[in-house]
């Protein structure tokens, strides 16, 4: 087992370590990991377990959360557990995400677990249970749309709160909406007015700023 950490790893997120250490000495070499940090989401990942499954890095940003969790309909109780995604090196990845929340409730990190399913692939029909991946659930889908809503709201906050928009030149809004967009920020019904709203500027122009970088700046 293998773990790289970051230097600045908030007191509230720093006791999660254990637990991470814990399910990878349990699960063995295919499981991996991470820890992010939501208070800097372009730089979330603050530790990693077993880094080899995916080869996730500190210092680089959260991939699966909004598309795959806080979107999946299937969030309860602050997680989302059985999501598969494909590696770039074509491993197939059975994940789990746990939300985690401050005293105050609000989202502050996310603990994701990694698995390697490739090798378990060709017992499927004996492990099926084991490899089954969630199903929609029913019910409750008002609570689920508030809450990503507002961890939306916390992560928008976060993103822009190291940057003064008043000051901010056309390129420097290009990059916050270029990575706001490649997270899937805008995915979400309403997001594009919370961003024009935070950023002190008119949704048409938010708009504009989408169609710029989707055609021609990460050409």
């Amino acid at each position: 087992m293998n773990f790289i950490s970051s230097d600045n790893i908030s007191p509230e997120l720093k006791q999660f370590i254990p637990t991470a250490k814990m399910i990878v000495s349990t699960f063995g070499n295919n499981c991996e990991v991470v820890l992010h940090d939501l208070a800097v989401p372009q730089h979330s990942v603050v530790f990693v377990c077993n880094n080899t499954v995916t080869g996730r890095s500190i210092g680089q940003s959260f991939d699966h959360l909004i598309k795959d969790v806080l979107l999946s309909g299937s969030l309860s109780d602050d997680y989302r557990g059985n999501y598969t995604f494909v590696t770039e090196d074509g491993k197939k990845i059975k994940s789990s995400t746990s939300l985690i929340r401050n005293a105050q409730g609000r989202v502050i990190g996310a603990l994701c677990i990694n698995y390697d399913i490739t090798p378990m692939e060709t017992l499927y029909s004996a492990m099926g249970e084991f490899l089954a991946t969630s199903v929609t659930a029913n019910g409750a889908k008002d609570n689920v749309v508030s809450s990503v809503g507002q961890v939306l709201d916390d992560l928008i906050d976060s993103i822009l709160k190291s940057v003064e928009t008043q000051k901010m030149t056309k390129r420097e809004r290009l990059e916050i909406i270029s990575f706001m967009d490649e997270k899937g920020v805008f995915l979400v019904k309403g997001s594009v007015e919370k961003v024009a709203a935070k950023m002190n500027i008119s949704s048409v122009t938010v708009y504009g700023y989408l169609d710029e970088v989707r055609k021609n700046y990460r050409k």
